[in-house]
């Protein structure tokens, strides 16, 4: 629901009511409603809306689409009046709905039953509204777009989640734990015998930065099985770890261990 002037109404109801007015005639064509901005003694005085229309895809067109401006301008600000755009002030909404007066001058056609003025009011109500709708919408987008945390990884019947990442990946402050690069060097290379070829290939993938949908792409492999290899990974890195006596957490090592899989790529 959006605020429609000082009440509360659906925005589509105002849409839709103009557009049943200019279908049945109901809708009010006659030039006095509001007052224009015309200039006095044009040569465009006494002209309809569709002789102005026809002068402007001639040859005057410049000075036919000013006095068509002038005339409609107090239109348009009458219709911008009735709305409230949270962020924005009247001039905005008013800009809006110059853009809808310029789109009813781009596509009215003279053949049509309704008149211009009809056609206009609907090109006008219907900016204004889809200018309203889009900054409701903008507004939510954080709401709309966030990813929880219980989600699963990889499919819907996982029973990890990011949750599970994130909790597992501690943060090691490096005033208390320094670990040389000759120390990764020697983890990779025992990481290199104790893990099977399918492990160590889902490893080094993992390590570059892969999904485990890319990483199952290139290895012919299921998602699932992706998962449990590196699953295995862990298990087998953890117990070796605490067999060092080192104080260094699964996240530290896997952002060592990346280290030097990009160093020696680069040498490569």
């Amino acid at each position: 629901m959006i605020f429609y002037g000082e009440k509360q109404k659906p925005l589509l109801d105002e849409e839709r009511s103009v557009s049943e007015e200019m279908d049945t005639g109901e809708l009010a064509a006659d030039g006095d409603t509001y007052a224009d901005e015309t200039a006095e003694n044009s040569i465009y005085d006494g002209c309809s809306d569709e002789d102005l229309l026809a002068h402007i895809r001639g040859e005057r067109g410049d000075e036919a689409l000013d006095y068509l401006i002038n005339k409609y301008r107090n239109f348009v600000r009458s219709k911008a009046r009735s709305y409230f755009l949270i962020g924005a002030d009247r001039e905005d909404i008013v800009q809006e709905g110059m853009i809808g007066f310029f789109k009813a001058i781009r596509d009215y056609r003279p053949d049509k039953l309704s008149s211009f003025r009809a056609f206009a009011e609907l090109c006008v109500t219907r900016q204004i509204i889809t200018a309203i709708k889009t900054a409701t919408r903008q507004k939510h987008i954080p709401l709309n777009s966030y990813v929880s945390l219980n989600k699963p990884i990889y499919d819907e019947d996982s029973d990890r989640t990011l949750l599970d990442v994130l909790s597992g990946a501690r943060i090691s402050d490096p005033e208390e734990l320094v670990i040389s690069h000759e120390e990764f060097i020697d983890i990779e290379q025992k990481m290199e015998e104790i893990l099977s070829d399918l492990e160590w290939r889902v490893l080094m993938s993992y390590l570059d930065g892969k999904s485990y949908q890319e990483i199952a792409v290139d290895l012919h492999r299921q998602v699932k099985s992706i998962d449990n290899a590196l699953q295995r990974v862990k298990r087998k890195l953890e117990k070796y770890m605490e067999s060092r006596g080192d104080d260094l957490d699964i996240g530290t090592v896997y952002r060592g261990l990346t280290t030097i899989n990009r160093v020696g790529r680069a040498q490569e």
